[in-house]
Parts: C-alpha cells; structure tokens; sequence
C-alpha cells in the first residue's frame, strides 16, 4: 500500500481520477502532469491559469461539505497547510487522503512531487520536473542577507527549515532570520529593524503573497532599507512554476540596489 509523505496509508484501488486539490502548488503540479484528473480546487488555485474547476473553500478552512460532493477517490493535503482535523473529517469519511510534507528544501519538494506523480498517478517523470531539478541543482555564492516578510498585521517573517528561504539561499540571498527557532517567526517591528541597523541584514525581499507588499506597502516600515519585490509564487510554490522561477527571481534580485 502507498504511503503518504507522513507515512499514513493511502488505500487506492485504481490510479486517482477523481482529485480534489487543497494545495495550490499540488493542482498546478498535477494539472500540468496529469490534465483532467482534477475534480475541485481551492479558492487560491489560481494556475494554470485556464484552471477551470469547483471550488471548495480555502486552503487552510476548506468546506468539507463542498468536497464530499464531488466524491473525489483523493484529496491532496499539505502538512502545513491543511488543518489535522480536516483530514481526519474526510478520513472518517471514506476520503482517501494525501498529505504532503511542507517542504524545507527544494530538492524535498521536488522529491516529494516525484513520489506522489510517479507512484500515486503512475506517470513517468514529468519533463518540467526534471528541468526544476537541473536549475535549482548548484546553489550560487552569498551575496546578501535578506529579511523576507510573507505577512504585515502582525509582521511574520521566514525563518528556520522554510521552501522559500532555500529558494532564496540557492540564488545567493541568505535567510537573515534562519537561525530562529520557528519557522514562521512573528518578530516586533523593532526587531527586525535593529537586524539591519547591526548589519546582520543589509536587503528586505517582499513576496506578492501571501501578503500582497508593493512599493508602497512595506518599505515605508523600513525606511533607507534596500528592497527587492518578488513574485510569491515563484518564491514558495514547488511544482512546474520552478522552471520559469529561477530565471525571473534571478532577473528580480540582479536589479537589487
């Protein structure tokens, strides 16, 4: 019997063709290797961008009625994402459920992706995943140490063991907040600003989302603070956008200041 990133079962009697995703990255990974398997998706499923499915809520309060209306033979959960209680609800249920791991690294990511694909789906790898490997293999020389805020109201950081943060790290910008004990760290604005003013941080990168920062929104917390805006996406989705991510957040950080 398969098992999920978590080691829990994962009773299947046939190769899945009635999914519903609860991950944006998983629907974006499975849409683009497995097209027409995807029966329902989350309100922030937002590619491929011709992405037309059911909606079933959100990705942390999905509506399980929504889904067992749909009565998918698997839904894809995510360890981080997805509330323990939910997945059990559509365990006791009927639903058989997968649950990936939240990635720390990019090559987790992908592996787990790998795993779910080939052995769930019984595809063969997928091309876009094996030119996300080849990209992101060979991690490039620190250059900076960045503040990387996802949230404002309150302020949340990444921290420590993050997807985005190796992201980051493999193209030469180091997580200034690594070292802390949570992985989403919720630090004074205060603090944050001292990192830079004792120079242990000399960038701000601000993500599209979860939060939406702009220019206008999050340097003025950060006055005379060298920043760079990024595509959330291509930060903290795994999946086929990590083909074009390399290259568009290398492009982002080469116009650092």
């Amino acid at each position: 019997m398969l098992l999920d990133d978590l080691g829990e079962p994962v009773p299947l009697d046939a190769v899945p063709s009635r999914v519903v995703s609860l991950v944006p990255s998983l629907t974006e990974a499975v849409e683009v290797s497995a097209p027409g398997r995807l029966a329902g998706a989350t309100d922030y499923c937002t590619h491929p961008a011709t992405l037309d499915l059911p909606r079933v809520g959100g990705s942390k309060y999905p509506k399980i009625d929504r889904i067992l209306a749909l009565k998918p033979d698997l839904v894809l959960a995510n360890s981080e994402e997805s509330r323990p209680e939910d997945v059990e609800t559509l365990r006791g249920n009927g639903i058989t459920v997968w649950v990936m791991a939240a990635p720390a690294t990019v090559p987790d990511g992908l592996a787990s992706l790998r795993r779910l694909l080939t052995q769930c789906f019984e595809l063969d790898q997928p091309d876009w995943l094996v030119a996300a490997e080849e990209a992101w293999r060979t991690p490039a020389p620190v250059r900076a140490r960045a503040v990387v805020p996802v949230w404002r109201k309150p302020w949340v950081v990444l921290g420590r063991d993050t997807f985005g943060g190796d992201v980051l790290l493999r193209l030469g910008i180091a997580n200034a907040c690594a070292g802390h004990e949570d992985r989403y760290p919720r630090p004074k604005l205060d603090e944050l600003r001292a990192r830079f003013d004792s120079g242990e941080a000399d960038l701000l990168v601000l993500p599209d989302e979860p939060w939406e920062f702009t220019a206008d929104d999050g340097p003025d917390a950060f006055p005379g603070v060298p920043y760079v805006l990024v595509s959330g996406r291509f930060l903290t989705w795994y999946g086929p956008s990590l083909v074009d991510a390399h290259g568009a957040l290398s492009a982002a950080l080469a116009a650092m200041p």
